[in-house]
């Protein structure tokens, strides 16, 4: 028996390595899509309100991914849905290439539209490092997988530094071709991954062989609760970030202070997570997640505080912090609600639910800055957060109570 225990705890050690690394290089493509989306698409598109329409295909094909991948992966296994996916980053890679090249701006957005699929993939990295894992190693997966997170961090805007102008005749090719090339990098270390097998048993089947039923599973108060949490804390975290560089940009500062604020803001959103998992063990995943909340709010106080560049920055390093304990602590709330058979459905939906809303407010958050201003922006942060934080602190007597 023990010397079960520890091969199953082995391989769960050796999942995580793996999704780790694989995270680095899935990961990393984001970040490039983010930071040139916007310039390629001024560069191309006919219309310059159409300009940062390819990032926000992005957001789109991945709240669009996330049922499918959850149904591939449900059918066909973990790795042969993860390989798919990065074969989908591999061509999305060489279409938004193919785009720049041929200046055409709709084949451009077709390839960063595709991008979204993979990036679905990659987003459920994290919860398949949970699924092999067991009691406190199963809350620390998720946090050391989302350390791959901060390597992504400074892998994607590097390779924009050292491609952007590798063919001169297109500007940024280069960039876009390194992001094909993360995705075929990925593809041999996502071999290596060993998960159990698929269910064999109807996606939709509602017996108790296969779980309870889609409708039950939402109707469940502590499951909506985290998937509320998981919204709100990447919503918001996705809002005012895509936000601030325009008005940092507005109030007369550089684009390269603007771009540093957002680094630093990346490298937040990672970098906890060393201690997260830690945390989470010592304190309860309803703590951490409610003390994300807190920071999040926190950084929309300390943005209405001024509009000097310290302001800015801080904020958005809060802001970084605060989704990284609201969302891993929100997404190991998840994988408490439900069982092995279940698990395909709600992970499914609850990406979904979380990244169709980032998709949202990625498409709003440019016109409601220009419309109502950077002070809007931040006041919105505080209902937003009071919606999940007074029902998750209302909870937490009957969390220690458990």
């Amino acid at each position: 028996m023990r010397e079960t225990i520890m091969a199953a705890e082995a391989l769960a050690r050796r999942n995580i390595l793996v999704l780790t690394l694989a995270q680095s290089l899935g990961a990393a493509g984001p970040p490039i899509i983010i930071s040139l989306g916007g310039i390629v698409g001024q560069m191309l598109s006919p219309d310059a309100a159409l300009a940062t329409l390819p990032v926000s295909l992005y957001s789109l094909g991945l709240a669009m991914g996330t049922i499918p991948a959850a149904l591939i992966m449900r059918r066909f296994g973990r790795r042969s849905g993860y390989l798919l996916g990065a074969a989908i980053g591999v061509f999305s890679g060489l279409v938004a290439t193919l785009g720049i090249v041929l200046a055409a701006f709709v084949v451009f957005c077709l390839g960063t539209f595709m991008a979204g699929f993979y990036g679905a993939y990659v987003q459920s990295y994290r919860f398949a490092a949970a699924d092999a894992a067991t009691g406190a190693l199963k809350a620390k997966a998720i946090s050391w997988v989302m350390i791959g997170g901060l390597a992504a961090a400074v892998i994607g805007p590097q390779l924009v530094i050292w491609t952007r102008d590798a063919f001169p005749a297109a500007p940024f090719a280069g960039s876009f071709l390194s992001q094909s090339a993360l995705a075929l990098l990925a593809l041999p270390v996502l071999t290596l991954l060993r998960t159990p097998p698929a269910s064999s048993a109807p996606a939709g089947a509602a017996h108790a062989a296969n779980g309870r039923s889609l409708r039950e599973l939402l109707l469940s108060p502590r499951l909506m609760l985290a998937i509320a949490a998981g919204i709100v804390s990447y919503a918001l975290m996705s809002f005012v970030m895509t936000a601030a560089p325009i008005a940092m940009v507005g109030c007369g500062f550089t684009v390269g202070e603007a771009a540093l604020g957002i680094q630093w803001h990346v490298l937040a959103m990672f970098a906890p997570s060393f201690v997260t998992g830690n945390l989470m063990t010592r304190f309860g995943k309803e703590r951490v997640t409610a003390l994300g909340l807190l920071l999040i709010a926190a950084s929309g106080a300390v943005a209405l505080m001024g509009l000097e560049l310290a302001h800015f920055w801080i904020s958005l390093i809060l802001l970084g912090v605060g989704w990284n304990f609201g969302f891993i602590g929100a997404t190991a709330m998840v994988t408490d609600c439900h069982t092995p058979e279940e698990r395909g459905r709600v992970q499914g939906v609850n990406d979904f639910l979380i990244f169709g809303t980032v998709a949202a407010a990625s498409f709003s958050a440019g016109t409601l800055l220009t419309a109502s201003g950077w002070e809007l922006i931040n006041w919105l942060v505080f209902p937003a957060v009071a919606l999940v934080l007074v029902p998750l602190l209302w909870r937490l007597p009957a969390v220690r109570a458990t």
